[in-house]
């Protein structure tokens, strides 16, 4: 059984990533805004930002201090186009056609969660290259980098198993892909562009209390080369607990949608 499912996982998965490779701009698209926030930030609000480290006086340290934020934007911008590409796969009746064949039910599902992994880390690798040209250093080690790398992975995984469920439950195209925006919209009431310390109290108290400011600060931490403290647990309870109940919720919406 486990054997057919990861059969046809793979064989769904190389379907999406086709498309995915036939039209390149989707995961440019997706990395086009965060680094046009990266660069309106760094070049135009940088020198008049202060971070509590010094760094608004040089863009370069600013673009360290801004990429964790940034790149949890990428994640969120991409993961809109899973919400669509399966919408539009209800929407062909394709998913229904897949449904009469010999396919573990599994995996169609897992094909769009996997192909949106490979876009996203794709439009991440593009983002931090455009962050390296603009001045980001970071101090981290091997194993640092490869804790960075496990975090955004989990975060992404988190997010696309949301946008399954927005896929499933849409009623329209512009709605698969709008649950995205206050996603993409959550790094700006965190730690990712100022301190948190900067804001007023009860702005405050939502930026200090959700999920994005610990996962930016274990990030920044990470690649900084310090100690990533308490942060770094917070932020993998907050990415594993959204991870669970929207896997649970989306396989739950799905059987009853085709039972």
């Amino acid at each position: 059984m486990t054997t057919h499912v990861l059969a046809d996982t793979t064989a769904l998965t190389g379907r999406s990533l086709r498309h995915i490779t036939r039209s390149p701009d989707t995961i440019i698209t997706t990395a086009v805004t965060p680094v046009a926030i990266m660069l309106l930030f760094v070049f135009v609000f940088a020198g008049a930002i202060d971070t509590g480290t010094g760094t608004g006086t040089s863009t370069g340290a600013y673009a360290t201090y801004l990429l964790p934020g940034i790149l949890l934007i990428t994640i969120a911008s991409g993961v809109a186009y899973t919400s669509v590409r399966l919408f539009n796969d209800l929407q062909g009746g394709i998913v229904e056609r897949f449904q009469s064949m010999p396919i573990a039910r599994p995996s169609v599902l897992w094909s769009h969660v996997l192909t949106s992994l490979v876009a996203n880390v794709s439009a991440l690798v593009i983002v931090v290259g455009v962050a390296l040209l603009m001045g980001f250093r970071s101090g981290a080690n091997v194993l640092e980098w490869l804790a960075v790398a496990g975090i955004l992975i989990l975060f992404t995984l988190a997010l696309t198993w949301l946008a399954v469920i927005a896929g499933l439950s849409a009623s329209s195209v512009d709605g698969a892909g709008a649950f995205a925006y206050p996603l993409i919209f959550l790094p700006f009431v965190s730690s990712a562009f100022v301190p948190t310390e900067s804001m007023p109290g009860p702005v405050r108290a939502f930026a200090d209390n959700q999920p994005v400011t610990s996962i930016v600060n274990a990030i920044r931490d990470l690649l900084a080369g310090h100690p990533a403290g308490s942060d770094i647990w917070v932020a993998l309870a907050w990415c594993a607990g959204i991870l669970i109940v929207s896997y649970l919720a989306a396989t739950a919406i799905y059987r009853r949608k085709f039972a």
